[in-house]
């Protein structure tokens, strides 16, 4: 576990958030993973002897010190942390990838339980197998056997599932994996679902998966307050989806070969979160940032005149119509029943 610098998982008070990888390496499954920053660094910390990173992947989808490891003697690192964190899980890999045993991702799950001053960030390109496991009728009490002979029943006296510090999402880089990533994310169980929207590479309506409303038609007829029907939840006069997307992130490519990201695309998720009424974060341009001298024509794809080359995403900055939006679910709100 270490600090990190990734903005979307600062703390609560504006501090470093954590890293924590029980597992390391990956394989490429879209064109998301084209140019994958782990991949990059993994390489780099192969030839500097990290000993986390001399398992070698296949060379079509994966690279040197990029193949799948489990890690046990990082599994209880989190527990060693008295002060509560932000931890993103598997910077460096996917802990839903077909390589990690059940009987791992259990144990990740019995420390992630029995640590609930800690709130986990799991990002995730394998939303089938994470719908598969989690929602499988054993899953839940395995995890809180696993968790009772961590701490002695502790936190098992105080169980829940989902576990209510587990934020859980899915790589969202256009729209045809939306419209194939978000339906699995809304039929897992989880305190928080949100998206990670980078690098995005085109054009996502997440419209129908951010929150939906109806009135009531009939306060005398209708079901009674909290009353659940068909995914949707009684509140006074309005019924509310009871499952889906409580976070969005949003962010261009950096490295080389970066691809760009039309403005147009980031401030549609920024509108449509808006409407919603749910969190939008913008991390970053990247590698290309809008050019604030050229008009951009929407509907266009990006090109020199619209978009520049800079020489970092540092250089290109974090602000979208000249102020950033660093907004974070209310986690009370977003717990699903």
């Amino acid at each position: 576990m270490a600090d990190t610098s990734i903005e979307w998982t600062r703390n609560p008070d504006g501090s470093e958030g954590k890293t924590w990888n029980p597992t390391t390496g990956c394989d490429r499954v879209s064109p998301g993973c084209d140019h994958c920053y782990a991949l990059t660094l993994a390489k780099r910390l192969k030839g500097m002897g990290s000993a986390k990173y001399q398992t070698d992947g296949d060379p079509r989808t994966s690279g040197p010190g990029f193949g799948l490891a489990m890690h046990h003697d990082a599994l209880r690192l989190p527990m060693a942390w008295r002060k509560p964190q932000r931890v993103f899980v598997n910077s460096m890999s996917d802990l839903f990838h077909d390589k990690v045993r059940r009987d791992f991702i259990l144990q990740v799950f019995a420390v992630m339980a029995v640590t609930p001053h800690h709130t986990y960030q799991v990002l995730t390109k394998r939303h089938a197998r994470m719908r598969s496991l989690l929602s499988g009728p054993e899953f839940a009490d395995d995890v809180w056997a696993l968790a009772w002979q961590l701490d002695g029943g502790i936190a098992w006296r105080r169980r829940r599932w989902p576990l209510p510090n587990v934020w859980l999402g899915v790589s969202v880089e256009d729209q045809k994996w939306a419209d194939i990533r978000i339906p699995a994310l809304l039929d897992t169980p989880a305190a928080v679902r949100f998206l990670s929207c980078e690098p995005l590479l085109g054009p996502v309506d997440l419209r129908e998966w951010l929150t939906e409303e109806r009135d009531v038609t009939d306060p005398h007829l209708d079901a009674p307050l909290d009353a659940v029907v068909d995914g949707m939840v009684r509140r006074h006069d309005y019924w509310i989806r009871q499952s889906f997307i409580r976070w969005v992130i949003c962010g261009g490519e950096s490295g080389p070969g970066a691809r760009p990201m039309v403005p147009d695309w980031a401030r549609s998720l920024r509108d449509q979160c808006s409407d919603a009424g749910v969190p939008f974060f913008f991390k970053q341009w990247g590698q290309w940032a809008p050019d604030g001298d050229a008009p951009y024509a929407p509907g266009t794809p990006p090109d020199n005149h619209s978009m520049i080359w800079c020489s970092s995403k540092h250089a290109a900055g974090r602000e979208l119509d000249g102020r950033t939006w660093d907004e974070f679910p209310r986690t009370a709100e977003a717990v699903s029943r």
